[in-house]
């Protein structure tokens, strides 16, 4: 059940920590999408008969993780081991960076031809939350997090962003490590029992439960309610609208 606090949140929240792709935007069906044509051609070029990336293949070893992570995670469940190569590999070359690079090409293709879509709700919860004095981050594993909400129309809504880019260079572990949400936290200068993690993601809502932070909102976009709730998240909504009954 929600917290009986403003926004379904515990009284004592202070920050809010939103997770990007699946939370606020839809992004992630073409992270899933980009993720599946990576995989499934490169499984058809160089281990022919190995099933095909699937929805849960995703699920559990690619979101929410950093793009190099999940490489690794997915080609781990089929038994493959490739050398790690260098981030100016080929898109083609059989290495964990060159599949990586691969797969961001894709996802930058889609978002320049399409454009972001955002869930309004959860957006609107943001604004809501942001409106009312709470501070506010998005903390992801894209390495594409500035350009993805410039896009969704509501940087002015976030006082702080955690992103690939942010992990390499103060080498913080990805998610269902907390390091990239305790960047978060800090960077409000709130303590993580001050803040509340909203996350789709398996390994996010992992990540906020390791962190120990005051509270995690799971967000079920794929039909993971269970799930989400076993990974430790205090209530799992569909979208984060539904919290705004709750005192706001």
């Amino acid at each position: 059940m929600p917290a009986p606090g403003p926004f379904g949140l515990p009284d004592s929240i202070r920050a809010c920590l939103f997770d990007l792709d699946g939370v606020l935007t839809r992004t992630a069906t073409v992270h899933f999408a980009a993720w599946k044509r990576t995989f499934d051609e490169f499984l058809r070029a160089h281990a022919a008969g190995t099933a095909e990336f699937s929805q849960a293949d995703y699920n559990a070893y690619v979101d929410g993780r950093h793009r190099a992570d999940g490489v690794r995670g997915f080609l781990a469940s089929r038994s493959i081991v490739l050398p790690e190569g260098a981030p100016g590999d080929p898109a083609d070359a059989a290495t964990v960076q060159a599949i990586a690079t691969r797969k961001n090409e894709l996802v930058l293709r889609e978002l320049e031809e399409h454009g972001v879509e955002v869930y309004e709700g959860s957006v609107r919860y943001l604004r809501a939350v942001k409106e009312a004095g709470l501070a506010t981050a998005v903390v992801t594993a894209s390495a594409n997090g500035a350009q993805v909400i410039a896009a969704g129309g509501f940087a002015d809504l976030i006082d702080v962003r955690v992103d690939g880019i942010t992990a390499a260079r103060d080498h913080l572990r990805g998610k269902p490590e907390p390091d990239t949400f305790l960047a978060g936290a800090r960077a409000l200068g709130v303590e993580p029992a001050e803040a509340v993690v909203y996350e789709d993601a398996l390994s996010g809502v992992a990540a906020g439960r390791a962190g120990r932070f005051g509270f995690v909102v799971g967000v079920d976009r794929v039909g993971q309610a269970a799930q989400l709730a076993e990974m430790g998240a205090d209530v799992v909504v569909q979208d984060l609208s539904e919290l705004l009954g709750n005192g706001s």
